[in-house]
């Protein structure tokens, strides 16, 4: 029995079978990226700062949109609608910001429609004799149309011929119950369209069964004579649909066009409250928690809400009967968000159209409404220097930084977990390495004990 020797309590040490490296890096990694989560929740929190900002300039846009229909001197406010006494005879349109008021016309004759027809043959596709014929429209150049033998001999060939010529006419073929007959008519009505169709040699024989002839109509007292039965240059924007005579004159009364007008009220409303709303619920405080919403304590927002707070009280001096939004029935609830009030504003429409129109119109000393807002809101939403266009600037800076962080981050721990991975490989070595060094140490001990036992001489 030995004397010496060493007996080491190995247990849970990883004496000889080591240690779980990787499992242990791992778990020291783990650990160590919790402290990545202050950067990605600053992160995200600029991800949804972001969002909130461009929804909100969005919707800007949008109401910037409504507002300047309202503004536009040729918009929905300018629009007009034209009623006539006697749609069977005449029927009108007007263009935006013509004058308002009546106008009486006396249609005495339409414009007709020069037409030539030929003679029947058996069907469309009975070949006739060749030749050729001169066909003229109006005062313009005679045109020579040539009749090839199996070329264009048919009635079908030929009205794709002349249709393929630009000559100024239609051609077709009209189909009877046992017939066929070409028509050919000017596409150009009254006399300036007049057709002549002369030196016929084929084997057609051509009838002229309408005379292209000017209308006749008498406006506001004048009499003029029209080429077409839509006028558009007697009236000063207004366009005559002709349809038929009359002995006695028909009243056109050209009218602002309040359908119009009401839906852009409306779809400026709509757009307001859609941009107070989604500022509403960025300013609305949730109690019991820390998480509010992205743009909270925003001062951007906070300077948009007071513009739009201002521009939506403002009210131009000098209108008679309209001192502000309230006046047509477009009035401001406790939320912030507008409401309209249909019979009100249907009122001030009927009854004081031109005054309604200045409010949102008017330019010069006192702009109207719907102008000092559109220049407010071209303001707010200048994609350089907005504020929330500079809010998103700043807060892209910061977007930059936090990922730079977060790389660096990644980056340190990458190398860090390489440190672990040969510090505790070493360690693992270590171990692994010991039951045969503590076995070595015991038999040289051994060896020592024996001489030991045994006496020095």
């Amino acid at each position: 029995m030995s004397l010496f020797g060493v007996n080491l309590n190995t247990s849970g040490l990883g004496l000889g079978a080591g240690i779980d490296v990787q499992g242990t890096v791992a778990q020291l990694t783990q650990a160590a990226q919790a402290g990545e989560q202050v950067y990605l929740q600053e992160q995200q929190l600029y991800s949804n700062q972001t969002s909130a900002l461009n929804n909100i300039n969005n919707l800007l846009t949008t109401l910037q949109n409504s507002v300047n229909a309202l503004k536009d001197p040729l918009g929905a406010l300018a629009a007009r609608t034209v009623s006539s006494s006697n749609t069977s005879v005449l029927t009108a349109t007007a263009a935006a910001g013509t004058a308002l008021g009546n106008h009486t016309v006396t249609v005495s004759s339409l414009a007709t429609t020069s037409t030539y027809t030929s003679n029947s043959l058996a069907s469309g596709t009975t070949s006739f004799s060749p030749g050729s014929f001169t066909l003229q429209v109006g005062t313009g150049a005679p045109v020579t149309v040539t009749v090839t033998s199996g070329t264009n001999n048919t009635l079908n060939t030929l009205a794709s011929y002349i249709n393929s010529q630009n000559y100024g006419v239609t051609a077709s073929v009209v189909n009877g119950a046992s017939s066929a007959t070409l028509s050919i008519v000017s596409n150009t009505s009254g006399q300036p369209g007049d057709l002549t169709i002369s030196n016929n040699t084929t084997g057609l024989t051509f009838t002229k069964q309408v005379t292209g002839t000017n209308g006749s109509v008498t406006i506001d007292g004048v009499s003029t004579s029209v080429s077409s039965n839509t006028v558009t240059n007697a009236i000063s924007g207004i366009t005559l649909n002709l349809l038929g005579t009359s002995a006695s004159p028909v009243t056109l009364t050209v009218s602002p066009d309040t359908t119009q007008a009401t839906n852009a009220i409306n779809a400026f409303v709509s757009a307001y409250n859609a941009v107070v709303q989604a500022i509403n619920t960025q300013f609305t405080y949730t109690p019991g928690t820390t998480q509010q919403p992205p743009l909270f304590s925003d001062g951007s927002l906070q300077q948009v809400q007071q513009t739009l707070n201002s521009d939506i009280n403002y009210a131009p001096p000098g209108i008679s009967g309209i001192a502000n939004l309230g006046s047509i029935g477009v009035n401001v609830q406790q939320d912030g968000t507008l409401q309209v009030t249909t019979a009100t504003l249907n009122s001030a429409l009927a009854g004081n159209f031109s005054n309604v129109q200045a409010f949102f119109q008017q330019t010069g000393a006192s702009s109207g409404f719907a102008v000092q807002f559109s220049n407010d809101l071209a303001t707010l939403t200048d994609p350089t220097r907005g504020p929330l266009a500079l809010d998103l600037q700043g807060i892209s800076s910061e977007q930059r930084d936090v990922a730079q962080a977060i790389s660096d981050f990644n980056a340190n721990l990458a190398l860090q977990q390489q440190t672990w991975l040969q510090e505790f490989s070493q360690v693992n070595a270590i171990l692994q390495s010991l039951p045969v060094t503590i076995a070595q140490i015991n038999s040289q001990l051994g060896s020592l004990g024996s001489i030991a036992a045994a006496g020095f001489p």
